[in-house]
């Protein structure tokens, strides 16, 4: 289904390197908060964290879900899964060091869930 829609493996490559940009995101917002709070109030809004997950679900169901009816290994998509359940998780939290922590280690789950299923693609 999803074979000639993408080239095998540029979803994940595309997950991954959103995965990137939320730590720098998370890192960023820590160090603009702590040093600009009026500046660093807007990028750690609730919304933008609410709308990064939401789109790292979409994105990992269409890849990850690819992965599963190409290879039809479960792992990938499994890893995956649980990088989103501690993302979304993080959202639970309060806006501190907490969050930062849980939503990196979430985000970096869910990059090698990604890349599981990037090296799984024969």
């Amino acid at each position: 289904m999803f074979a000639g829609a993408v080239r095998v493996g540029t979803i994940d490559r595309v997950g991954i390197a959103l995965s990137g940009l939320c730590v720098v995101h998370c890192l960023t917002s820590a160090i603009m908060l702590a040093v600009l709070a009026s500046a660093g109030g807007i990028l750690v809004d609730h919304r933008i964290h609410a709308i990064g997950l939401v789109l790292a679900i979409v994105l990992g169901m269409v890849a990850l879900g690819r992965g599963i009816v190409e290879h039809g290994f479960m792992m990938p998509a499994a890893i995956g899964g649980l990088g989103l359940g501690v993302m979304a998780g993080a959202l639970t939290l309060p806006h501190d060091s907490g969050e930062v922590v849980y939503t990196i280690v979430g985000v970096a789950i869910l990059a090698l869930g990604h890349d599981l299923n990037r090296r799984a693609v024969v």
